[in-house]
């Protein structure tokens, strides 16, 4: 008879698992920029082109308004109508008359011979 061999269960303990572990881990920087030398060139002239037109801007609006406005001296038979044809072509007769009564405060389009008419800028 041969031997018998018996086996039994033995429990087993798992294995403990490991333990978590901190690791530092470096804050994310902001991203630096850098600019090269054409960089800092194409900047700065289109800092210039940006000046240069404010300024050019500034002057035409500082040229527009201290325009003195321009006046003419009323001849012999001369009508706003005539006026307003000549010294105002860019609108109609109707609208230069108009804005001639606004301009010289005129309540009627009666003029007088030597009578000063401000022509008004539009």
């Amino acid at each position: 008879m041969g031997a018998q061999v018996l086996e039994f269960p033995v429990p087993v303990r798992p294995a403990p698992a490991p333990r978590p572990r901190l690791v530092l881990v470096r804050p994310v920087a902001q991203p630096t920029y850098r600019l090269t030398s054409r960089g800092r060139l194409v900047v700065a002239f289109l800092v210039a082109l940006l000046l240069a037109g404010l300024a050019l801007a500034v002057a035409g609006q500082l040229a527009s308004a201290s325009g003195r406005p321009e006046s003419i001296t009323v001849e012999a038979g001369q009508t706003l109508s005539e006026i307003a044809s000549r010294q105002l072509p860019h609108l109609p007769i109707a609208e230069g008359v108009v804005e001639l009564q606004l301009a010289n405060n005129l309540s009627t389009s009666h003029l007088h011979a030597g009578q000063t008419i401000v022509i008004p800028q539009l």
